[in-house]
C-alpha cells in the first residue's frame, strides 16, 4: 500500500523547472501539482510541450524515488502523471 505523499515533496523535485502560474485569466507554461488524497499527487503540465514536459517530470521524479503513473483525465481530457510513495 502507498505510503502518505504531500505535494509540497514533489513539489521540490520539481522546483528547477519553471511553475505554472494562473494570470490574467490564462495558465503561464510549466508545471502544476495537485494533492489527490493522503496518498496520490497529480502532476500537470500547462502551456506547449505538455507531453515532453511530463516525460521530463516524469523521470525527474522517478530518479528521486517516487513512483509514477501517466494517466489522462476521463473523456479525452489532460494528461497528468498520479505519483506515490512506493
Amino acid at each position: 500500500m502507498p505510503r502518505v505523499i504531500r505535494a509540497r515533496d514533489v513539489d521540490a523535485v520539481l522546483a528547477p523547472y519553471p511553475q505554472s502560474e494562473f494570470i490574467d485569466g490564462d495558465w503561464d507554461p510549466g508545471w502544476r501539482t495537485a494533492q489527490a488524497g493522503r496518498r496520490q499527487v497529480n502532476v500537470f503540465h500547462d502551456g506547449p510541450g505538455e507531453k515532453d514536459g511530463l516525460e521530463r517530470y516524469a523521470l525527474e521524479l522517478q530518479a528521486a524515488g517516487f513512483h509514477v503513473v501517466p494517466d489522462q483525465q476521463p473523456g479525452g481530457g489532460r494528461r497528468r502523471l498520479h505519483i506515490t510513495r512506493p
